[in-house]
């Protein structure tokens, strides 16, 4: 499948819930941390894929709020990984006009994790190319939480929707069009529930390892053939 096999409606924020890891892993009797180690591998390939469609925003959820709930030994490894891709692979992106903006609360990560990411988001600040969403230690009801206690700090006692948008980790960004979930579960597990009031819903049985360029491509295409009526008429 070509990118001319894509019509012209391409979404502009694609988010993407990235399940699997683990059981890609399992499948294969290897650690799950190997697993975690090929996912980080796929989120390289699909953001330059990315790129070449012209997307403007890929929200990727990393690490929940949730995950803290795992092993420690799987935490620590997934520390090491994203230490790994955002000392290496991320430069490739800060050099191919990438931006980095992080969801969520990094203040239970560890002050080098914090620090390598700090330089990245220095690094690309500037940067006009694709935006990528990590979302790290992210939780949308936490997310929302954080914005209605803000938004009580500048005595906005009856806010509007608008204000609401404005103190969530993404403001300034416009809401998802696609979120697309691997791995064949059906729910959208604490994900940006604010911004995907009116996105479209897009689930694969892929593992998040074995997703790649083509599955994304059907995913847009699937995409395409959708009516969005926002609760509206045809």
């Amino acid at each position: 499948m070509s990118n001319s096999d894509l019509k012209s409606a391409i979404p502009r924020h694609i988010a993407i819930i990235m399940d699997g890891n683990g059981r890609w892993a399992k499948k294969r009797f290897l650690p799950r941390v190997l697993g975690h180690r090929q996912g980080a591998q796929v989120v390289k390939d699909i953001v330059k894929a990315c790129q070449k469609l012209k997307i403007e925003i890929l929200s990727l959820y990393a690490f929940s709020t949730e995950n803290w709930k795992r092993p420690e030994e799987e935490i620590s490894a997934l520390f090491d990984i994203l230490l790994t891709f955002i000392k290496k692979d991320f430069q490739e992106f800060v050099q191919n006009n990438v931006k980095l903006r992080i969801l969520g609360d990094l203040s239970r990560f560890p002050e080098t994790v914090r620090k390598e990411i700090n330089e990245v988001l220095k690094a690309t600040s500037q940067n006009t190319g694709l935006q990528v969403n990590i979302a790290l230690n992210y939780g949308a009801r936490q997310e929302l939480l954080r914005a209605f206690k803000n938004l009580n700090k500048k005595n906005i006692k009856v806010p509007n929707e608008e204000d609401i948008s404005n103190e969530l980790y993404t403001a300034g960004q416009p809401d998802p069009d696609l979120l697309i979930r691997t791995s064949g579960e059906m729910r959208v597990s604490n994900f940006l529930l604010w911004q995907i009031a009116y996105s479209e819903i897009y689930i694969t049985q892929k593992l998040w390892p074995d997703f790649s360029q083509k599955d994304l491509e059907e995913a847009i295409i699937d995409f395409q053939k959708r009516q969005r009526r926002f609760g509206g008429l045809e």
